[in-house]
Parts: C-alpha cells; structure tokens; sequence
C-alpha cells in the first residue's frame, strides 16, 4: 500500500516536471521566433526606406531601356533664305552590353556587316563584354539598307535609333564661317561652336520594354519630348560666297600665289556678305579653306595703312590735301644713332614735293611719315586703335584674332616711321576692311557681324542687334579721304581696280613678310610679299567694302603687288557685287575718265 502510493507521487512528480519544461520550451522558441520575425521586419524596413529607390530602378532597368531623344539641331539659312547647314534624321545602332548574350561572336557579326576591321571589332567586343554599361554605340548614321539587315537578325541587346544628322549643303559652301559639329552633333568649330547652345535645342527622352534584352513591340513612350534648336539667319549672301571663293581661287591659280582672302561688307551695315580665304596645300593644290583665316591670322598691312596716317593728318587739322612736303626718295631716321634706319620711298626719285593728296595717290612712304609725324606717335596710336586694330572685331568669333598695336610708348626707334606706312602693328583682312569701311561710313566704325537675326521654335524671327558703332573721324575728313582714294583708283597706284561706269575708292599696299631668320630678306636673298587692296562703291554713296589679300604671289613677276596682283580681283568681285545687290551709280557718276 505504501510502495504503491510513493510511485504515485513520482509519478505525478514527474508530469508536474515534463509540463513545465514544456512550457519554458514553448515560451524559449516562440522569444526566438518572435526575434527572428522582428528581425526580419526591421530588415525588410530598412532594406524598402534606405535601398528602396535602388532596388526598384534596378528592377526597372531590366524591364525597362531608356534612350535619350536628340533634339533636331536648328538649321543655318543664308541671308535669302537658302539653307546652308541642316539636321535630318538617321539610323544609328546602338547595343545594351547587360542583354548581349556573346560579345565576341556578336561583335564579330556585327564587324563583317559594318566593314570594321579587325582593331575596331575587338575595341566594340570589349564595349560589349562591360555589362556595367547599359549603352554602347556600336556606329553611328548607317546606311538604311545594312542597319535593316543587321535589326532584321533580331541579336540580343541591339537595337537602332533615329538620330538628327548635321548636313552642310552646297558642297560645304561657307564652312569657314559656318563651321563643324562632331560626330555627336556638338559644335566644334565656328558658328555651330559659338551658338552651340543656341543651335541645340533641349534633349527628351523614350522608354521601351525589355524582354530578354530584347526590345517589345508597340512599348515605347516619350518621357519628354525634344525641343529644337533656334535657328540662324546668316548676313552671307550664299551666291555671293560661292563666287567669291571660286574667284579668289581663280586668282590665287593664276598667280602660283600661297593663297589669299576675300572680304565683302555692307559698308553701313557691317554685315558680312561673303568671306573667304585660299590656302595652297603641302601637295601643290590650292583650296578654299574650312578655315576662317580672314578672321584668324593677322600680318602687316603695308600701304593700306596710309588710309589712316592721312586721315589722322587731315582730321587733326595738321595738314589738308593741298599740304605740299619736300619728299626725298631715301631718308635716314634717327641717324647717328642706334636706332638708325634707311627709309626708301615706294619708287626712286629725287627731292620732291609731294602734295598729300600726290602723296596717296602714288603711295609714297616716305610723304606719309613726315606727315603723320606731325601727328605724332600718341596721337596716332589713339587713331589706329580707334579704327579698329590692336582689338577683336565684337564677332567673339572662335578664334579670331585682335592682331598686334603696341602702345606708343613702345614702339621703338623706327617703329615711330614705319607704323605709319604700315610696319610695326598687324591685323587681319576683316579688321583691315572694317578699318576702311570707317572712310566708306562717312567716318564711322561699325562692327562686322556674321548672324543677321534667329527663329525660335515657334517660327518667330528675332533681328540681332546691330554692329558697334563708334565715330572715328569726321564725316568731313571722310569725304575728304573718299576724293583723295578715288584718286587712288582714277590716276594713282590702284588703276587696275577700276570698273566700268562707277567711281571706285580705295587703296593698294604691298607688305613685305617676315622671314624665318626674323628679316623680311630670307637666308637666300629672296623676299615674300602680301599685295592688298581695299576699297568701295560707288564712291559717292558707297553700298559695299570689298577687300582682296594675294598671300606669296610670285616674288619675280610684276604681278606681286597691291594694285597688280590684288587690285584686279577686287574689280571682279566689285563687278559681281554690283549685279548681285543691284547697285545703281550716282547722278553724274560714270567711273574714272582716266581708264586702266
């Protein structure tokens, strides 16, 4: 009885225990489940508020390809409306590295169908293979039948693309002005680098859905439209421009010259009307550059640059056109001194004298030194600058050159004489017809302007603003210099720039250029000449400045100076002008009585 009721109580001992070591269990698992859960949450919590963008734009890229919409670049017109650069569209194939499945194999396929060779098919198996990369160009503007063929294939993580192209037409007509974009339509040089932004436009955006790196049917969306570009509105006159550029080059073939510039200006506007420069190649071949260097490279102006020592002289008061100077054919100056310099006149001759309008008209350097001597070296540094030279033209063209004028106080020895007939300072051909143009503008400056207005997106036309105008002489001395460089043209050095049935004012100058040994004699006795001539019409009422630069015309022909090898094309160009702008003469104007 006893034995049966103590294991009994062990019994009930031992279920007493095994409940309640259940119970701690149960209590010790669901703490751990419920610290696993909590866990789990704050991590879920954690992983949706820090990475939850992350984690979605990751999700989305792979259903998801975005590509960015080129805005059409806007369109360059000429002054008339004609189109001189334009943006149309064109398939590009691009590849998403992410989707390609093999780069080398795709890459090589692509290689045979594009003609890459066999450095560019490794350079885009390697662009392929960067999966880090969800956009690669594999070429840019394809021919629409081969980008056909090639998406016809249907490979993983290629697709083509619409793209705005930049086209310029006429044959390039005007790229010295107009300038170039890069392969991705990005100006890089001339106008298209200066109103790049204006010409961009704002960039959109489309979305496609992706299956398998592969591109769905009827998925894609604009995210953002494309804005286009504005437009521009050149001053260049398009027939005016070809014109000029095949008869400077004519000229340039005639004379075996290095090249040349052309310049032509709406004298009261200083609108550019056509512009262009020649340059003869490495192989013997002269060719209209793609260059601007009418605007870029700068030397001295030789006898042009009287233009300005006699209309300082005369517009000071110091002398008049009837001024009469003793003019010998050889002055020493500064002599006995260090900066002793023999100075000869443009052609021999003994003790003369010269009145200043004789001295013009037969371009006598040493007539106009003794002259702007009396002006003084300041005083006609102020001049010089104040037509123009020593700064930019206001074009902030890419590239374009101020030239050199150094202060007076600078100039030293004989650069006080020689600055005067054009040594000492330089300048480029469009600063030098801008300077002429004052005498044309009845005394004015006006800067020279290559954009004549621009059209927004919406169609509206917006006229630039005009040139900078400052007045650099009086309108008198103005009328003055106009007789004294129809002078010039009628019975002086620059009869060959006549033209028929209309006066013509303007001025020769034949520069020497500085040599490699910093002389203008080379090391075997030679000399290289830059002949000019500027000028305008009709001289009573002038309408156009026309400048032509021969650079390195034959230095042994009669042909290699300002009013022979330059004078001749400027009456071409003068001739063409007239019949393009429709120029009528003056009453009672019919040219020079006096003919070449």
């Amino acid at each position: 009885m006893t034995n049966k009721k103590s294991v009994s109580s062990s019994e009930h001992h031992d279920r007493v225990w095994n409940v309640g070591s259940t119970r701690r269990r149960f209590r010790w698992m669901a703490g751990v489940a419920l610290a696993l859960l909590v866990s789990l949450m704050g991590k879920s919590a954690y992983i949706q508020v820090a990475h939850g963008s992350g984690l979605q734009a990751d999700g989305v890229a792979q259903r998801e390809s975005t590509t960015k919409i080129q805005a059409a670049r806007g369109t360059i017109f000429d002054r008339d409306g004609n189109e001189m650069a334009v943006t149309l569209p064109a398939l590009s194939l691009y590849a998403d590295p992410r989707a390609v499945t093999d780069p080398a194999a795709t890459a090589h396929l692509l290689g045979q169908m594009l003609g890459f060779d066999a450095s560019a098919e490794t350079e885009l198996a390697n662009k392929l293979a960067k999966k880090a990369t969800s956009f690669v160009y594999v070429q840019r503007f394809v021919n629409q039948d081969v980008a056909d063929a090639i998406l016809s294939l249907n490979l993983a993580g290629v697709n083509g693309i619409s793209e705005p192209q930049r086209i310029q037409v006429a044959g390039g007509l005007a790229t010295n002005i107009i300038g170039r974009t890069d392969p991705f339509g990005v100006g890089s040089t001339g106008l298209e680098l200066q109103y790049d932004k204006v010409l961009s436009g704002h960039d959109g955006s489309m979305v496609r859905e992706l299956l398998k790196g592969r591109s769905l049917p009827g998925t894609s969306r604009i995210v953002e439209q494309a804005r286009p570009g504005t437009d521009l509105v050149l001053t260049i006159d398009r027939s005016m421009q070809f014109q000029t550029e095949q008869l400077l080059l004519a000229r340039v073939n005639e004379l075996s010259a290095k090249g040349g510039n052309a310049v032509i200006l709406d004298t009261k506007t200083g609108e550019v009307l056509a512009i262009a420069s020649v340059r003869r190649e490495s192989n013997g071949i002269a060719e209209v550059t793609s260059a601007n260097l009418a605007a870029v490279e700068s030397y001295e102006p030789g006898s042009v640059a009287k233009v300005f020592s006699i209309a300082a002289t005369i517009d000071t008061g110091v002398g008049t056109p009837e001024s009469v100077y003793e003019v010998p054919g050889v002055y020493i100056f500064d002599p006995d001194t260090d900066f002793a310099k023999t100075i000869y006149d443009a052609y021999p001759h003994e003790l003369e004298p010269m009145s200043l309008r004789d001295i013009i008209v037969h371009s006598s350097n040493i007539g106009t030194l003794m002259a702007a001597s009396e002006v003084g070296s300041p005083k006609l540094h102020d001049y010089l600058s104040e037509f123009g030279f020593g700064h930019q033209t206001g074009l902030e063209f890419p590239g374009e050159s101020a030239g050199v004028l150094k202060e007076a106080k600078n100039w030293r020895g004989s650069e006080n004489a020689t600055v005067s007939y054009g040594y000492g300072f330089s300048s480029t051909s469009l600063q030098l017809a801008a300077a002429v143009n004052v005498v044309a503008n009845r005394g004015v400056y006006v800067s020279p302007k290559f954009v004549k207005s621009t059209i927004d997106e919406k169609g509206s036309l917006w006229e630039t603003p005009s040139g900078q105008t400052h007045r650099v002489i009086s309108e008198a001395t103005a009328s003055t210099m106009t007789d004294l460089l129809a002078g010039v043209v009628c019975e002086g050095t620059g009869v060959r720039a006549q033209v028929d049935g209309i006066a013509v004012a303007g001025k020769t100058g034949t520069s020497r250029k500085i040599q490699a040994n910093g002389t203008y004699i080379s090391d075997s006795g030679l000399r290289s000449y830059f002949a000019t001539f500027v000028g305008f019409l009709p001289a009573a009422d002038p309408q156009v400045t026309i400048l032509v630069s021969i650079d390195e015309p034959d230095p042994s022909s009669r042909d290699r100076f300002g009013g022979t090898a330059a004078a001749p094309a400027f009456a071409k160009l003068a001739t063409m002008a007239i019949h393009e702008r429709s120029i009528d003469p003056t009453i009672g104007d019919s040219g020079c009585r006096v003919t070449k």
